[in-house]
């Protein structure tokens, strides 16, 4: 499913040949931290536009799975060491967690109306808000974990000594570009979704569920597995965001200002299609980091 327009395959280049170089084209730290959170709110938003802009449901809990990725990896790799282990198991659990949870709200509240689903949603998303807050034990309570992360991954590892056109080869630029190639197989795997004979059948119960219902497709089975498909991708970009932060807190991940953040991406992308993930990512984040400052 190629870009409609020309325009829109020129910016498309652009924006990603920019990721794809920013450790070379922008140097710094701030700069590389955008292009990292670009590439996360990419998956998140494309995961959220795959459950809201080709189903048709409006949910306030994508957050929660976002968070419950980002948790996943910060209690493995903080309880079990810095190993990749830990973080395969910290993903592996929270991708289960995730599942389960989008599925039992799925097969219990996808029957009742849209502005109920989206309620229920949201009540469940508050109380797992709660729950992060107040399990000091576990999650930290509000100040959050600080891990460690593979020795390949962090800082302090040195591929060579001497720079490679002006940048460093340490192990933050080869976490950015493990982040990159992540989050290009995530997209292209949502991508590849929306356009096989499920995603047109999703399509089809967004424009009118009661024609898709008398076709024979069971409409509530087709929600739930969307909902647990942008579940487990929101849940991934959280284990991403996780590895590049190497800290997780409330605020970081589980935050309602996130699931607003996820909306006005959407708005600004435009709905129903998966590349407006990534020019509205990376507008509304290049616009929230240095607008302000390009004002003064």
């Amino acid at each position: 499913d190629l870009p409609r327009s020309r325009w829109l395959a020129v910016l498309l280049v652009v924006i990603v040949a920019g990721l794809a170089l920013a450790p070379f084209l922008f140097p710094g730290a701030r700069a590389l931290g955008v292009a990292a959170k670009i590439l996360v709110f990419i998956v998140l938003v494309a995961s959220y536009d795959l459950l809201l802009g080709y189903t048709g449901i409006v949910s306030f809990a994508h957050a929660m799975f976002f968070g419950i990725g980002a948790y996943g990896i910060a209690i493995a790799a903080s309880r079990w060491g810095a190993g990749w282990g830990s973080v395969a198991a910290g993903a592996t659990v929270a991708l289960a967690l995730s599942v389960a949870l989008s599925s039992a709200i799925g097969l219990f509240s996808l029957r009742v109306r849209a502005l109920f689903y989206a309620m229920i949603t949201l009540a469940v998303a508050s109380a797992v808000l709660t729950l992060a807050s107040q399990l000091t034990e576990l999650t930290g309570g509000e100040d959050g974990l600080t891990f460690r992360v593979p020795a390949l991954l962090s800082p302090s590892f040195r591929l060579r000594d001497e720079p490679f056109l002006g940048v460093t080869l340490d192990g933050r630029l080869i976490a950015y570009y493990l982040l990159f190639t992540a989050a290009a197989v995530l997209f292209l795997l949502m991508l590849r979704i929306v356009n096989s004979p499920f995603g047109r059948v999703l399509q089809a119960i967004r424009e009118n569920d009661f024609r898709a219902e008398a076709l024979g497709y069971p409409v509530v089975v087709y929600r739930t597995l969307a909902n647990v498909l942008s579940a487990a991708f929101a849940t991934l970009a959280g284990c991403l965001l996780a590895l590049w932060l190497r800290y997780n807190g409330p605020g970081t991940s589980l935050s309602f200002e996130i699931m607003l953040d996820v909306l006005l991406i959407v708005v600004i992308g435009g709905m129903g299609t998966m590349y407006g993930a990534v020019i509205g990512a990376a507008l509304f984040l290049v616009a929230q980091n240095y607008l302000q400052e390009l004002l003064k």
